[in-house]
């Protein structure tokens, strides 16, 4: 195995596997080398699909073998350190590896330790979440009888934002179907329920539909598995206060200063995610722990001949899929730009994202925004669709469950343009 390559990236996930892949469609002569030691990659988009029962979860996951693209050398071990002044990373078992050129494609990771009581009770009986075990939140979902039924996240960035609004939904979808008494609750330290507009008014309008008690500023901080309570603190400011009146629907009580507590039969939400370990305690990061890049051109801000994206990134848009699949050109194109000129190229990531928003069985709205929330809807994907994607429809439910996967297994991973 060599221990230099002219481009090493770190991870293999979406983003770290697409550039290794443009990369190579670029240029076969290049020496890349991808630091990750998973067997197995999975489609996670799909799992709240795989949480509320419509897609089965064997059919997320492929062997990394298989989706590492040809010329690539596979370093199968840990990335755990960096010495970025030395052009140096050191693995956990295959020692230290060198570079000209390094992406930092490491995604981002679970800290279950930042909610009290979550690391004892995610995954147990009715605590479950979509982000670790979505075929879980399915049993959970398919063995509530009635009650509360609270969906919450947490304060820190997370991978596709949308997620945990998106399984309320179609849990609260399933309830009605099978005539289940339930109080869906959507709990968020947000003061919205989505910064874009247009979708912000077709989600409200779900919300009402459903029944569904939308809790904005809530931050849950505490989970008592054993009596099945959800502990959160308020984060509103005073003009906003959100005052909880006794005998409530809900059994919600206020117990001291701005702390909330909730009753739940079933509890699903997305865990803390911060960045690895090995680069939150690097010199890579930004105040807020996460790789420091320019906005725009996703080279780091003080060493040159680094660059980042995908979750890792410390960039002001929604951590996706969709976000990756406009990043990795920009990162493609400015790296191979500065190898052969000395200089970045004037092509710049605008903060594209999207989020695919699940609002029923059959149904969703497709957000997609940029940096400044503008509503962006992709030209090419409305000429096919022909209709206000920021409207419920059941052809984006049709997007979502086969034609995405679609893609990503048979474009995206493979370098081809989509």
């Amino acid at each position: 195995m060599n221990t230099h390559y002219q481009i090493l990236i770190i991870g293999g996930g979406t983003a770290g596997i697409m550039t290794a892949a443009q990369l190579l469609k670029k240029d076969k002569n290049l020496t890349v080398g991808l630091i990750e030691p998973a067997e197995t990659h999975y489609y996670q988009p799909a799992w709240t699909l795989v949480g509320a029962g419509t897609y089965n979860y064997d059919k997320t996951a492929r062997s990394m073998a298989s989706v590492i693209p040809k010329g690539v050398q596979w370093i199968k071990d840990y990335a755990m350190g960096f010495n970025p002044d030395k052009n140096r990373v050191s693995t956990k078992k295959s020692g230290d590896f060198t570079y000209d050129y390094l992406v930092v494609a490491s995604g981002l990771v679970m800290d279950l330790t930042m909610i009290e009581g979550l690391e004892e009770s995610l995954g147990k009986g009715v605590v479950c979440s979509n982000y670790t075990d979505p075929n879980h939140t399915w049993e959970v979902l398919k063995k509530f009888k009635g009650g509360n039924a609270v969906f919450t996240q947490p304060t820190t960035p997370i991978k596709c934002g949308g997620a945990p609004q998106k399984i309320a939904y179609l849990a609260a979808d399933y309830f009605r179907k099978n005539s289940i008494k339930a109080n869906v609750v959507f709990a968020t330290p947000g003061s919205v329920i989505f910064g874009v507009k247009p979708i912000k008014d077709t989600l409200m309008k779900v919300i009402h539909n459903y029944g569904i008690h939308f809790k904005p500023f809530y931050a849950p901080y505490k989970i008592d598995a054993d009596k099945k309570i959800v502990y959160f603190k308020s984060i509103a400011s005073d003009e906003n206060q959100c005052v909880i009146n006794e005998d409530n629907e809900l059994g919600e009580k206020s117990t001291g200063e701005a702390i909330i507590e909730m009753p739940f039969d079933m509890l699903h939400l997305a865990p803390p995610q911060t960045a690895p370990k090995f680069v939150k305690e690097s010199v890579l990061v930004n105040d807020a722990g996460w790789l420091d890049v320019d906005h725009k051109t996703l080279q780091h801000n003080r060493f040159r001949n680094i660059f980042g994206l995908g979750d890792v990134a410390g960039l002001p848009t929604a951590k996706t899929g969709a976000a990756i699949r406009k990043q990795t050109p920009i990162v493609v194109e400015n790296l191979l730009r500065l190898i052969s000129t000395g200089h970045v190229s004037n092509t710049f990531y605008n903060g594209y994202s999207s989020c695919p928003l699940v609002t029923g069985y059959g149904k969703m709205v497709l957000a997609e925004f940029d940096y400044k929330g503008n509503f962006i809807p992709d030209s090419k994907l409305k000429q096919m669709l022909v209709f206000d994607s920021s409207k419920e429809h059941w052809r984006l439910w049709m997007l979502k469950k086969f034609m995405l996967p679609y893609l990503y297994w048979n474009k995206m991973l493979k370098g081809k343009k989509v």
